[in-house]
């Protein structure tokens, strides 16, 4: 196949890895590398494994049905007061979710961009502005408000791809020890790793990403016969994708910084041994990372609250824009402002922590049933994989859980 063949035919499977690397994903990795070396890249390979799986299946109901999941979620048939719980909590929790994680984004992004130009501070009385974070969060808020969706998935692809070419290119100039590298690939136990091994889970498996992609599929295939082409789409992009946070985790892995709390303490370590070349291509990947998920997150929770809400999904429709608008808005505000958004997030994780494993074994019964896939549905081998995968998301929901009580 021909490069050109290749991009004719890419679908929105990068714009789910985009999703998914944020600078959440280059903090996890990073720490993940710093704190226990190359010892962890399996957990990478399992998460990999299970994102393509519930992806897939995503993808398959959203082109078999021609729907997307919250349209599907409101749609169903059954207790209605199942329904309207259901459709309550992925509104609270893709909502407040994305609205606490979307000032992450920004504030990570100005991380990146601070390795280039050191953004002023201005204050207002008690209120101080960080001018980098409102200029990053304006520049989304105006792609997201004037652009296409084919602009967007044409800029989020850019982007994807300098992150790749930025986090690959650092870990190869650290040199890992191969034979120690591949040491990585084999699982081990260690109880100190646990939390950081969900944490590298759960940063690749998203519940928002599973309705982004079954909304995204409709508007590239609408046939049955491009299942295939879907699913090569978004096994490359997700693989990349994985590969992309093992480049992150290795070069975490060669830090020599003192104390490492985040990406940027490990980037300023490699400058000393690799001058400040290895920290720019950092501060890039950091910076490409933050706004692939700045420009995601809106996105996605348009597709879900005007899904769910019955209204038009149309990226320029008005129910989008005020959606994304919304979002952006209150990421916008709590970074540009200094505002730790703690209580939204602590609500943000309750919420995705119980979201995860019962909209994932939503998934996993829908593909089985015959009645809505037809021929496409899952066979009992491919249930009982996903099934396996279920218990790796009621494992992640119940830490997030136990993180918000205390208790784990």
């Amino acid at each position: 196949m021909s490069l050109k063949s290749f991009f004719k035919n890419l679908g929105p499977g990068p714009l789910i890895a985009a999703a998914f690397i944020g600078p959440g994903t280059v903090t996890v990795c990073t720490l993940a590398g710093a704190n226990f070396g190359f010892s962890l890249i399996w957990a990478m390979v399992l998460s990999i494994l299970a994102t393509v799986i519930l992806q897939e299946l995503s993808g398959r109901i959203g082109i078999v049905t021609g729907s997307d999941l919250s349209s599907l979620l409101r749609n169903q048939t059954g207790k209605p007061v199942f329904r309207i719980f259901s459709m309550i909590l992925v509104l609270m929790a893709i909502v407040l979710g994305n609205a606490a994680y979307e000032s992450g984004n920004i504030s990570g992004a100005n991380l990146g961009l601070a390795f280039y130009w050191e953004a002023p501070t201005f204050n207002f009385g008690s209120i101080e502005l960080q001018m980098g974070n409102f200029l990053l969060g304006l520049l989304s808020f105006i792609l997201l408000w004037t652009g296409s969706y084919k602009t967007l998935e044409r800029i989020l692809v850019a982007l994807v791809i300098l992150m790749s070419i930025a986090f690959i290119i650092t870990a190869l100039l650290t040199k890992p020890d191969l034979s120690e590298l591949l040491k990585g690939f084999v699982p081990t136990w260690n109880e100190a790793e646990i939390s950081t091994l969900v944490a590298l889970i759960g940063t690749t498996v998203v519940p928002y990403n599973l309705f982004l992609y079954a909304s995204l599929v409709n508007k590239r295939w609408t046939k049955e016969s491009d299942i295939p082409f879907m699913r090569r789409d978004i096994t490359i992009a997700v693989v990349l994708g994985g590969v992309v946070s093992m480049a992150i985790l290795v070069v975490g892995a060669s830090n020599t910084s003192a104390e490492i709390t985040s990406a940027i303490d490990v980037s300023k370590g490699l400058e000393s041994v690799f001058g400040s070349f290895a920290g720019y291509m950092m501060g890039f990947g950091l910076l490409a990372a933050g706004m692939t998920s700045v420009l995601t997150a809106p996105l996605a929770a348009g597709f879900v609250v005007c899904g769910i809400m019955g209204w038009d999904q149309e990226i320029k429709s008005t129910s989008m824009r005020i959606t994304m608008a919304v979002i952006v808005g209150l990421g916008l505000l709590f970074s540009s402002l200094g505002i730790k958004p703690v209580q939204l997030i602590t609500l943000a994780q309750l919420a995705n922590g119980i979201l995860l494993p019962l909209i994932s074994g939503w998934i996993i019964w829908i593909a089985a049933q015959h009645s809505v896939l037809g021929k496409h549905k899952n066979t009992p081998l491919a249930t009982g994989i996903a099934i396996f995968i279920w218990l790796i998301t009621l494992v992640l929901g119940l830490k997030s859980v136990g993180m918000v009580f205390g208790i784990w």
